[in-house]
C-alpha cells in the first residue's frame, strides 16, 4: 500500500530527477502521464496510489535517459526505503517500471499488473497525437537524428538493441513505433483515445510527405 504522504514524496523525487531533462521526458511529460493514469485507473477500478506512484517514477530508471541505469535503480530503491515504502509495494512498482517500455517488448512480451497496464497505456498515449508529434521531433533533434530521409526505409523488425542503437529518422519513428501503439493499448478507455490520436499523426505524416515533395496542392 502506498500512502498519500509517500505518494507526495515520490512525486517530489521524480520531478527533481527529471527537472533538467531535454529529451521530451521532463516534468511536463510526467504530469500528463499521471493525469492520464488517474483517468484510466478510475475507469478500470485499479489501485490508485500504486498506479500514480508508478506513473511518477516510470522514467527515473529508463536506460535511454540515465547515464547509469543500475545506479539509478539502486538509488530509487534506497529512496523508497527511506520513504518507508514497504518491500511488497516497492516490488510492485519495480515490476511495472522495469517492464513497461516499448523497447522491452521488442525482445518478448512483458507481463504487467492492472496498474502496470494503465501506466503503460498512459505513457503510450502521451507518445501519440499532437503531443506525440512534438515529442518525436524534439527527441530526434535531441539525439541528432534526421527529420526525414526517403532513402532510409522504416525498420519492420527490430531488437531492443537495434531500436536503441541504430540510427533512424523522426518520420520513420512513426512507422516503427508510434502507429503501432494504438493496437498495443491494454484498456478500453485508452484504446478510444489512441484511435483519435493516431489519426492526428497519420494526417500529419501524410501532409509532411506531400510538402516534402512540394506536392501539397489542394
Amino acid at each position: 500500500m502506498i500512502t498519500a504522504t509517500q505518494l507526495t514524496a515520490i512525486e517530489a523525487y521524480a520531478k527533481k530527477r527529471l527537472a533538467q531533462d531535454h529529451s521530451g521526458h521532463g516534468t511536463d511529460h510526467l504530469m500528463r502521464v499521471v493525469k492520464l493514469a488517474r483517468r484510466l485507473a478510475v475507469a478500470e477500478h485499479a489501485d490508485m496510489n500504486l498506479t500514480l506512484a508508478a506513473a511518477w517514477l516510470h522514467d527515473v530508471i529508463d536506460d535511454k535517459l540515465m547515464a547509469d541505469p543500475l545506479l539509478a535503480h539502486q538509488e530509487l530503491a534506497n529512496q523508497l526505503t527511506t520513504m518507508h515504502v514497504m518491500p511488497g509495494a516497492q516490488k510492485e512498482i519495480f515490476d511495472i517500471i522495469d517492464h513497461m517500455s516499448f523497447s522491452k517488448s521488442l525482445n518478448g512480451t512483458q507481463t504487467l499488473s492492472l496498474a502496470g497496464q494503465i501506466v503503460q497505456d498512459a505513457d503510450r498515449l502521451d507518445a501519440i497525437g499532437a503531443i506525440g508529434i512534438a515529442r518525436a521531433l524534439y527527441y530526434s533533434g535531441h539525439v541528432g537524428e534526421k527529420i526525414y530521409d526517403p532513402t532510409i526505409a522504416p525498420r519492420e523488425q527490430m531488437t531492443k538493441e537495434q531500436y536503441r542503437n541504430e540510427p533512424g529518422t523522426a518520420i520513420n519513428h512513426f512507422y516503427e513505433k508510434l502507429f503501432k501503439l494504438e493496437g498495443l493499448m491494454n484498456t478500453d478507455a485508452a484504446k478510444g483515445l489512441a484511435h483519435q490520436r493516431t489519426n492526428v499523426m497519420r494526417d500529419f505524416v501524410a501532409q509532411f510527405k506531400a510538402e516534402w515533395e512540394a506536392d501539397d496542392r489542394a
